[in-house]
């Protein structure tokens, strides 16, 4: 909670600017960001990640940038609203506008190595994001309609519904203070405009500081990725459902039911998420863990035990031909998987992570990737590290396209597959 007392109205708003934002931060179980004169970080992890980057000249969104690079590392950071601070916010308009201006400005020259933040963050109101669109299609319908009159009628619906969208937020201060009537809207306007210019003038003339590199995929790379996930899956699906309706007779006869397997992976930035699978195993095998650990033959925190005594029958059938892992198209289709990436692992296994093997959650896990053409089960973390963070340096979609054709070699071949 930030603690200010502030007289005039231009902190009064920027007051209840952070109080919005806490009330919906305080809401999430894990945030992404939180500004820097209100955040602890654990010493060792802000040293080994090199701290702020030093490629920010000015006090802008060094902040933001840190608490991103960690979170796509998967650490964990919380709200804590019950934590006091005390805060000096701008006392003019000039200095507001400023202010708002230098973090546009400098987020659109963060954003170039950070895409995936381009369109949500936990810090961010969704309706900022807006707000700065719509008053862009006012501005434009306005400079429009001097050459095409119904532009104007764009222009007037796009300025409505600017206001219209931060509804709450404006009938907040109207209870508090009848006042707000006529200095929220125009602080509105300058936010969106100081903030919106800012972006715009960053992305055309980005500054020539160079910042540090990191694993990541433009939103245009996602977007595209995306659009061959929900196809995939969706097909996926459809093909493998008579597969999978033998399999689950199979290992009904076999060990019973349940014939599906739910387990909590680790998926993009650290997010748990419930992995389905066929069940290969006999039941409560994942409670027989420490039976089995001593067998592990791979290095670093890789768990891959040949031979597993608790797999069934059947299970070695569906493994060698990775039948189980067919229900992850669901995992797919719902956005918590890609078809290509680096696999999932449990949450045990995450927790031993250095921070460099940490760089494998930048992006979201795949029912195969670089590893499953590479060795599979046989390779350890060292391995699979190198092969994964070459992989999303140099992402593609010919790439997926590739790894997809060479999965089905892989399968085949069964090198790994145990």
């Amino acid at each position: 909670m930030v603690l200010c007392r502030p007289a005039g109205w231009v902190p009064r708003f920027v007051q209840q600017e952070y109080e919005a934002k806490y009330r919906r931060m305080a809401s999430l179980e894990n945030i992404d960001f939180i500004d820097t004169y209100s955040a602890a970080y654990r010493r060792d992890i802000f040293l080994e990640n090199g701290g702020f980057d030093t490629a920010f000249p000015v006090p802008s969104v060094e902040d933001q940038e840190l608490s991103f690079r960690l979170a796509r590392k998967g650490y964990r950071m919380v709200f804590a609203p019950q934590a006091v601070v005390v805060h000096i916010h701008d006392e003019t308009i000039s200095e507001y506008i400023r202010r708002k201006f230098n973090i546009g400005y400098w987020k659109a020259f963060m954003l170039r190595w950070l895409p995936e933040k381009t369109f949500s963050d936990s810090h961010t109101l969704p309706v900022q994001r807006w707000q700065i669109g719509l008053l862009g299609l006012t501005l434009m319908g306005l400079a429009l309609g001097f050459l095409w009159t119904p532009a104007f009628v764009l222009a007037l619906l796009s300025f409505l519904l600017f206001f219209l969208i931060d509804a709450p937020f404006l009938l907040h201060l109207l209870r508090e203070d009848l006042g707000w009537l006529f200095v929220a809207p125009p602080m509105l306007v300058l936010r969106a405009g100081a903030l919106g210019l800012g972006l715009t003038i960053g992305f055309l003339f980005p500054p020539k500081a160079r910042a540090k590199a990191g694993a990541s995929l433009s939103p245009l790379q996602r977007a595209l990725k995306r659009t061959v996930d929900l196809l995939g899956a969706v097909a996926g699906l459809l093909l493998s459902t008579p597969v999978l309706a033998v399999a689950a007779v199979a290992i009904t006869l076999d060990d019973g039911v349940p014939v599906f397997f739910h387990q909590t992976r680790i998926g993009e930035g650290g997010k748990p998420f419930e992995m389905l699978k066929l069940r290969t195993m006999v039941q409560g095998a994942e409670f027989r863990v420490e039976e089995v650990l001593d067998q592990n033959p791979l290095d670093g925190p890789v768990f891959k035990i040949p031979n597993d005594p608790r797999v069934t029958r059947v299970g070695r059938w569906l493994r060698r031909w990775s039948v189980d892992e067919l229900p992850q198209f669901w995992n797919v289709l719902k956005g918590e998987m890609s078809l290509i990436g680096p696999r999932p692992e449990e949450t045990w296994v995450v927790a031993q992570y250095n921070d460099e093997q940490r760089q494998r959650l930048a992006v979201k896990p795949g029912m195969t990737g670089p590893m499953q053409i590479s060795g599979r089960g046989a390779l350890d973390m060292d391995q699979r590290l190198a092969l994964e963070l070459e992989y999303i340096h140099n992402y593609s979609l010919a790439r997926d396209m590739k790894i997809l054709l060479q999965t089905i070699r892989a399968v085949l071949k069964a090198e790994g597959a145990f």
